[in-house]
């Protein structure tokens, strides 16, 4: 059964979840954007060390380390696609980021995950478009998770995934 699905407007890095979703970069070594400040408000040091020790991750995979500093008790890092117009499976890439970011989730038992909008910032996947995947990707999920949030950096995001939520377009 798919956990409830719901959109808040918030700093991912001060919800109080189970298992918080970092939008990652292949190295897992801390970038910008969600990233940076997952990385920051974790403790860059004991984070750093906990992602080297797994050497990095694929685009569409996922990995998990604890939280650290987080009010959250772990951290899935998933990296996803960098957009290059939408010909080169990037729409597929995303979903997997979702669908392998669950399935970590289950595996670590967590029964509250919060996701960032993964890709839509310096990778520029279009906002709209992420907005949906994500919508449906984790609406096909079965899970254990009893919740997801996905969280918005900015009013525009919360719109687009209200809109994707109550079916509006």
């Amino acid at each position: 059964m798919p956990p409830a699905l719901s959109a808040v407007q918030a700093d991912i890095t001060s919800l109080r979840v189970d298992a918080v979703v970092n939008a990652a970069n292949s190295r897992l070594a801390g970038g910008g954007g969600v990233d940076g400040a997952i990385h920051r408000a974790a403790g860059r040091a004991d984070l750093m060390s906990a992602c080297a020790a797994l050497g990095g991750c694929e685009p569409g995979d996922a990995k998990a380390t604890p939280g650290f500093r987080l009010p959250a008790r772990w951290i899935i890092h998933t990296v996803g696609p960098v957009w290059q117009g939408g010909r080169h499976g990037e729409p597929d890439v995303l979903a997997r980021c979702y669908v392998t970011s669950m399935q970590v989730a289950d595996q670590l038992g967590a029964r509250s995950v919060a996701f960032p909008a993964i890709s839509t910032g310096i990778y520029g996947f279009p906002k709209d478009l992420a907005a949906m995947i994500a919508v449906n990707t984790l609406r096909r999920s079965a899970s254990a998770a009893q919740q997801v949030i996905l969280v918005a950096y900015d009013e525009e995001t919360l719109r687009m995934y209200e809109s994707h939520l109550t079916g509006d377009r």
